[in-house]
């Protein structure tokens, strides 16, 4: 079903127009957003990897939500801006242009419908200032909308214990924690008999990359054929689960903070768009 791993309880879609209308306390209720995006993750994953495991750690954290917190999720952006992988078969991209004007408009759809508070858990790490971006216009356009983008991986979790320094240090696609966390979420798609080691070069500056991970634009195919960038081959699914588990827990918290949190709303004038102002229905009256 569209729900995928959300309670139905907390999938909006399901809900009809009139009981969106009448949620109680709509400025206070958390609207969370998956993106992703669909595109090559080595030989061993599939290409869903990144909404997959947005959508799935999302939906493990709205379960553990309390009666009292209300939040909700949407369907899952399921295209994202995946240029770097354009090389490979089954790459799915949009243009930057497009996505943000899709977030864009999802957005405005969120708070025409009455909501104050939208969270976009990210997938993918191509595509982070296209998030931020779409947050800043967003709040322009609203004083009294706060938008949250984040990256999925970005909370507390407990992957780097299973991580080697190498992992840590030059991993960066389709490596040992996605492929773990895939174990625990979507087994049936893993082949772990496909997965192959590959690391990039350590970039030569150190002035430039402290760290020796790319300080230039990449693309996939720059570190070889397989479209892996890391290590999978100690993964496991024990690893994911506990992944996976500090994750939700995590992000549990992070919703329930911004459930209860206030910001300030801005009263100047807004630089937002005429078109998206004007009656919406609240009642069958």
């Amino acid at each position: 079903m569209l729900h995928g791993y959300n309670p139905p309880a907390r999938f909006l879609p399901y809900l009809s127009w009139t009981q969106v209308a009448e949620l109680p306390d709509k400025a206070n209720t958390v609207i969370v957003l998956p993106t992703g995006a669909t595109e090559q993750h080595g030989p061993h994953l599939p290409c869903a990897v990144d909404t997959v495991i947005s959508a799935g750690v999302v939906g493990h954290a709205l379960a553990r939500l309390p009666d009292g917190v209300p939040a909700f999720a949407m369907a899952p952006i399921t295209y994202g801006k995946s240029e770097e992988h354009l090389h490979f078969p089954g790459t799915v991209t949009l243009s930057g242009e497009t996505l943000l004007a899709t977030m864009n408009e999802v957005g405005e759809s969120v708070y025409r419908a009455g909501f104050k508070k939208l969270l976009i858990v990210n997938g993918h790490g191509g595509q982070p200032q296209v998030m931020e971006m779409c947050a800043r216009e967003l709040r322009l356009r609203h004083g009294d909308f706060i938008v949250v983008p984040s990256f999925t991986w970005r909370v507390p979790n407990v992957a780097g214990q299973y991580l080697s320094d190498k992992e840590k240090k030059l991993a960066m696609h389709a490596g040992h924690a996605e492929t773990a966390i895939m174990l625990a979420l979507a087994p049936d798609t893993v082949r772990m008999d496909q997965a192959v080691s590959n690391y990039p070069p350590e970039f030569p500056s150190r002035l430039l990359s402290p760290d020796g991970r790319p300080a230039c634009a990449w693309s996939a195919r720059d570190f070889g054929p397989s479209g892996i960038i890391g290590d999978p081959l100690p993964a496991t699914r024990e690893q994911g689960l506990a992944i996976l588990d500090s994750l939700a827990e995590s992000w549990a918290s992070a919703i329930t903070e911004l459930h209860q949190l206030h910001w300030a709303p801005r009263a100047e004038p807004t630089w937002g768009r005429s078109q998206h102002s004007g009656h919406v229905q609240q009642s069958l009256d």
